[in-house]
C-alpha cells in the first residue's frame, strides 16, 4: 500500500524523507509475528509443554497452563497461546495482525492521497486520474500476488484453486475505502462507515439462508458463508466458508476507513503531538467499549469480520499506534524500533518471501545448525526460528540501507 508519509518529528532519523517512523515501526511489529515471531514463541512454549507434561487443546491449539510452571514459563506459554486464531467467536492477539495491517494501510493512503492532491494545486483532475490509475494497478497486482501465495501457479484445476486471499482482501478493502475518501466529504465518509458496519450487521442478522434461516452465525449457516459458497470461485479455505470471502469484505472496508480517519487526524495541525497521542488513546478505548457492547448482539468474530470485530480491532490499533507514536515520534526514542522499521518498509516483500519464495527455516538450519545442535533438544525449534528472524532482519537491513523497497 502507499508508503509515502510526511515527517512529523524533528527527531525523525528515517533516511526516507517524509515518513512517519512510528507507522513504519508499527507495520514491522505487526509483520514480525507472522514471519518469525510466532515460530520463536511457539517453539519455546512447546519445549515448556514437553518438560512439564502439559496438554495442548486439540481444538484451540492452546497449551493448558497449570501451577507447575514458574512465572517466566507462564508468560511464554501465555504469549504462545495468543499467537493462534480463535476457533470462531472471541479474540486473541493473532486475530489483530491482519486488521491492524489494513488499518495502517488506511493511514498511509490518507497521507499519500492528501500529499498528491496538495501538490497538484489547481490540477486536481489530473492528480485524481493518476491516483485512480495507481489504485486500479495496485489492486490488481495484490489480487494476483495473493493468488500466487495461495499456490495458484501450481494449477491443480479451477475447482482446487483458492481465489480469495489475504492480499486480495487488503487490495479490495483499501480500494473501496479510497474511492469513498476521494469522492466524499468527511461527514459523508462517516456516514459511509456507519452504513457499511450497520448494513453488514443487518444483512447478517435478517437475511435468511436456505436451510438455516436468518441470523445463524455459524460457519455453515451464516449469510457470508452462504454467499461464498454460492458466488466465490474455486475452493474455500474452510470448505464451507472463507475468512477472506466476498460479503465479509464489506466491513473490512470500514477497517481501512478507520485508518484513513486516523491519517487525517495525524495530519491536522490543530493539536500538539502529545495531545494527538492522548486523543488516539481515548478514541481507542471508546471503540473497544463500543465493540464490547455490540458483541452482545453481534459477536466479535474474525472469520466473519463482524462489525464488532472492526470496532474492537480498530480500538486496539489506535491504542498501539498511540503508544508507538508517543514513544517514537513524540519522545524521540527511536533506535530500539529500527529492526521493525526495516521490516515495515518492505512488508509486502517479506510477506511474499515467507509465503513461498524463500525457505527461511532451511536457511536457518544451514547457517546455524551447529549452534542449534548444542542447545537442549526441546528448544531446537525455537532456536531455528530465532535464526530465521536474524536472517530476515539482516536482509531487510541491507535493503533498507540500499533504499530498495517493493512498492505497489
Amino acid at each position: 500500500m502507499p508508503n509515502v508519509l510526511p515527517n512529523h518529528s524533528s527527531t525523525n532519523k528515517n533516511p526516507l524523507s517524509g515518513r512517519l517512523l512510528s507507522l513504519d515501526a508499527l507495520r514491522g511489529f505487526d509483520m514480525f509475528w507472522i514471519v518469525s515471531g510466532e515460530g520463536i514463541f511457539h517453539g519455546i512454549a512447546s519445549a515448556i509443554m514437553k518438560q512439564h507434561g502439559l496438554v495442548q487443546n486439540a481444538e484451540t491449539e492452546q497449551i493448558q497452563v497449570n501451577d507447575t510452571l514458574n512465572g517466566i514459563e507462564k508468560i511464554f506459554v501465555g504469549i504462545s497461546n495468543q499467537l493462534v486464531h480463535t476457533v470462531w467467536n472471541g479474540f486473541t492477539f493473532y486475530d489483530l495482525i491482519f486488521p491492524l495491517f489494513i488499518f495502517i494501510a488506511g493511514v498511509s493512503m490518507h497521507y499519500s492521497f492528501s500529499n498528491q492532491l496538495q501538490k497538484a494545486g489547481i490540477n486536481q483532475a489530473a492528480a485524481r486520474k493518476n491516483i485512480y490509475r495507481s489504485l486500479i494497478k495496485r489492486t490488481l497486482i495484490l489480487i494476483l500476488l495473493g493468488m500466487v501465495v495461495n499456490r495458484a501457479l501450481e494449477w491443480n484445476g479451477y475447482a482446487n484453486t483458492r481465489f480469495a486471499s489475504v492480499l486480495g482482501r487488503i487490495a479490495l478493502s483499501c480500494f473501496f475505502a479510497a474511492l469513498i475518501y476521494l469522492n466524499n466529504s468527511l461527514r459523508r465518509q462517516i456516514y459511509w462507515l456507519c452504513g457499511l458496519l450497520l448494513g453488514y450487521w443487518a444483512m447478517m442478522s435478517w437475511i435468511p439462508v436456505p436451510g438455516y434461516g436468518a441470523g445463524v452465525l455459524t460457519p455453515e449457516g451464516s449469510l457470508a458463508s452462504y454467499i461464498d459458497r454460492l458466488l466465490l470461485p474455486g475452493r474455500l479455505y474452510r470448505v464451507v466458508t472463507d475468512p477472506e470471502g466476498l460479503l465479509s469484505t464489506i466491513p473490512a472496508i470500514g477497517t481501512a476507513m478507520l485508518g484513513m480517519f486516523t491519517g487525517g487526524f495525524l495530519r491536522s495541525e490543530k493539536w500538539t503531538a502529545q495531545n494527538k497521542a492522548l486523543r488516539l488513546l481515548v478514541a481507542g478505548i471508546l471503540l473497544i467499549l463500543t465493540a464490547l457492547l455490540w458483541n452482545l448482539a453481534f459477536p466479535i468474530n474474525k472469520k466473519l469480520w463482524t462489525s464488532s470485530f472492526v470496532c474492537y480491532t480498530g480500538g486496539w490499533s489506535l491504542l498501539l499506534l498511540s503508544l508507538f507514536y508517543f514513544i517514537i515520534d513524540v519522545c524521540g526514542y527511536q533506535k530500539w524500533c529500527m529492526p521493525f522499521v526495516w521490516m515495515g518498509t518492505n512488508s509486502i516483500l517479506i510477506y511474499m518471501a515467507v509465503h513461498g519464495l524463500v525457505n527461511f527455516e532451511y536457511s536457518s538450519r544451514f547457517l546455524f545448525g551447529g549452534l542449534i545442535k548444542m542447545a537442549p533438544a526441546p528448544y531446537s525449534q525455537a532456536l531455528v526460528w530465532t535464526g530465521v528472524a536474524l536472517i530476515q532482519f539482516t536482509v531487510l537491513y541491507f535493503l533498507y540501507r540500499k533504499k530498495w523497497f517493493l512498492k505497489l
